[in-house]
């Protein structure tokens, strides 16, 4: 999508402080209150807003374990991949799950309390699923950068 300056520096704003009042969003931007929430919702409605939530600090709500782990499936089948895919879907302790090329069919953000929940994980749920074939599990030390904002532009920058 191509966005004009307004609509970046809304992106923008939003994506650093929704809880941020609708008259100051405005105001910031130049703009009254009704043409701003058109914008949002014509924004909305071309699904760039997606939706609105509270980021929590992942070690003050006892979740400070972050594991990547890749996993391979046998047999890739789109019914299999699909399933694999429903199957981590209701894993709460997923946060993020990718198809990948490579040795690897996918690629999730795992956390926990502890190593303990990343080995329940694996050993309870993980191997559990129908048709994985191989799982490859990386500890993360510690988090250096972590970004919730995408890097928002116009078509001029």
């Amino acid at each position: 999508m191509k966005f004009d300056r307004i609509d970046v520096r809304i992106l923008n704003d939003l994506q650093h402080d929704a809880h941020t009042r609708a008259s100051d969003l405005a105001e910031n931007v130049g703009l009254s209150l009704s043409p701003f929430y058109r914008r949002i919702r014509l924004l909305e409605e071309q699904g760039v807003i997606t939706q609105y939530v509270t980021l929590l600090d992942q070690e003050k709500a006892g979740f400070p374990v972050n594991a990547y782990v890749s996993v391979a499936i046998e047999k890739k089948t789109e019914s299999r991949l699909a399933a694999f895919e429903r199957a981590i879907a209701k894993c709460e302790e997923v946060m993020e799950c990718y198809l990948m090329t490579g040795a690897f069919d996918y690629m999730l953000r795992v956390v926990a309390p502890d190593i303990s929940g990343i080995e329940r994980f694996v050993m309870t749920r993980l191997t559990k699923i129908d048709g994985v074939r191989d799982i490859n599990t990386s500890v993360a030390l510690r988090r250096t950068v972590y970004k919730t904002a995408l890097p928002v532009r116009t078509a001029a920058d």
